[in-house]
């Protein structure tokens, strides 16, 4: 750049990939679809937590957990906490939860886990 003169930046060609509809299996994460059972339930979690305006402190209170925990999942660590025990947590925020048992979709491979929110 001595001559006032800005090199050319060369563009580089990003390759995009489809994604399979989890990002855990996409990384390769151990229990792909544990994990994304778990993000989907406390991403509920997080929303019911924000429609009723609860600090991390009264959340942590109605759940029986300490405000840190609270602060974990919220923010994406959730690593530490069962599906049962974030089952029971959105019970303690008011909330059915509901299982639903059915045939695999697929008649080759196996039958999968997935958590729908209403």
């Amino acid at each position: 750049m001595r001559s006032g003169v800005r090199p050319k930046r060369e563009k580089t060609l990003k390759r995009m990939e489809i994604g399979s509809g989890n990002v855990f299996a996409d990384l390769a994460v151990p229990d792909p679809e544990e994990c994304l059972a778990k993000a989907k339930l406390v991403q509920r979690i997080a929303d019911v937590i924000a429609e009723r305006k609860l600090t991390q402190a009264r959340a942590a209170a109605i759940l029986g957990v300490d405000q840190p925990k609270v602060s974990a999942f919220m923010h994406g660590k959730f690593e530490g906490f069962s599906i049962d025990r974030l089952l029971r947590f959105l019970n303690a925020l008011g909330r059915d939860v509901e299982i639903v048992i059915s045939p695999a979709r697929r008649s080759k491979g196996p039958a999968s886990t997935s958590v729908a929110l209403r």
